[in-house]
């Protein structure tokens, strides 16, 4: 049997067709996506180095948002590079192992990623809501295995769908309407029975969703009731500014993925659902450092601080 595996990862391949359809738009897009990927590395990296030799950045918050950090950066290394590959390159075969390592791993990051925003906001709630025990509660104990948490549901959900699509056969070249190796993409070219491999996905997503969004819109609810009842105008301004960021990475992250979930599955709807897919491997990874460096005068300074010492002017 696992020669047999061996063998099929080795001899079958799989056609990523992208943005084919758009020969015009091959360079333009390898130049925006390559632009957007060395942002992305270069934001999240920094994100990491600065959080890590800052002291002043060495509390929950910081330790949930590094962790996130290092989600998008895997995220996006795991999808982007091929991406810009078959942008410029005739050949778009991806190998079977591969195509089902890249599934994995892209299904891993953003299970990991949605439940990760969870956390944030459990620990936002907190911090707000209970300031003076703030620092008992969330110990780094907790800290650890929520974020241990995070990562173990990120890959037991793609786990059990990856042996389901083990179990699928293929046959001949199978071109994937995709640019990446996407579950329901992939399983759209099998000649299997893929009822219940179709049905897993929608169960798994439905439950990630729901739950996360849970908790986020019951911590946040509890966070501005508490902030409603603080009288002064700018203790109110303080709480709501240690929130705006997460606030803004958790809309655009379940919007795009919400909004992906309620494209119709059509041939008319296909590059809507390619564009949506761009937004939460591509474009997501790059916005949450800017959203949370830009918005974070602390993270502000400490670049100003870094950029200095690194490059003195005098």
């Amino acid at each position: 049997v696992v020669m047999a595996v061996r063998n099929l990862s080795v001899e079958m391949t799989f056609a990523l067709l992208g943005f084919a359809d758009y020969p015009e738009l091959q360079i333009p897009l390898f130049l925006l996506f390559l632009i957007m990927y060395i942002i992305t590395v270069v934001g999240n990296l920094g994100m990491i180095v600065i959080i890590k030799i800052n002291p002043k950045f060495h509390t929950p918050m910081y330790f949930f948002l590094s962790h996130l950090s290092f989600v998008d950066f895997c995220y996006s290394s795991i999808v982007t590079p091929k991406l810009l590959e078959n942008l410029v390159m005739e050949d778009k075969n991806i190998f079977y192992f591969s195509c089902m390592l890249q599934y994995f791993l892209s299904c891993t990051a953003v299970v990991t990623e949605s439940f990760l925003l969870a956390v944030m906001a459990y620990d936002r709630f907190v911090a707000i809501c209970n300031p003076l025990l703030y620092s008992v509660v969330m110990s780094q104990r907790l800290c650890a295995l929520l974020v241990s948490g995070s990562y173990l549901w990120g890959m037991f959900g793609p786990l059990v769908l990856l042996c389901y699509a083990l179990q699928l056969n293929f046959s001949g070249h199978n071109t994937i309407n995709h640019f990446f190796c996407e579950y329901t993409a992939l399983i759209a070219v099998s000649s299997s029975d893929i009822l219940i491999p179709h049905l897993l996905p929608f169960g798994f997503a439905t439950f990630n969703e729901v739950s996360t969004l849970l908790i986020i819109l019951t911590s946040y609810t509890f966070i501005f009731v508490t902030v409603l009842n603080i009288h002064s105008a700018s203790g109110r301004r303080k709480a709501f500014s240690t929130c705006a960021s997460h606030l803004t990475a958790i809309t655009i992250f379940h919007g795009t993925i919400l909004s992906l979930y309620c494209v119709p599955n059509s041939k008319n709807s296909r590059q809507t659902v390619k564009v949506a897919s761009v937004f939460y491997t591509v474009v997501n990874p790059m916005l949450n450092p800017l959203i949370y460096s830009l918005r974070n005068k602390d993270v502000k300074d400490a670049l100003r601080k870094l950029i200095d010492t690194k490059v003195p002017f005098h």
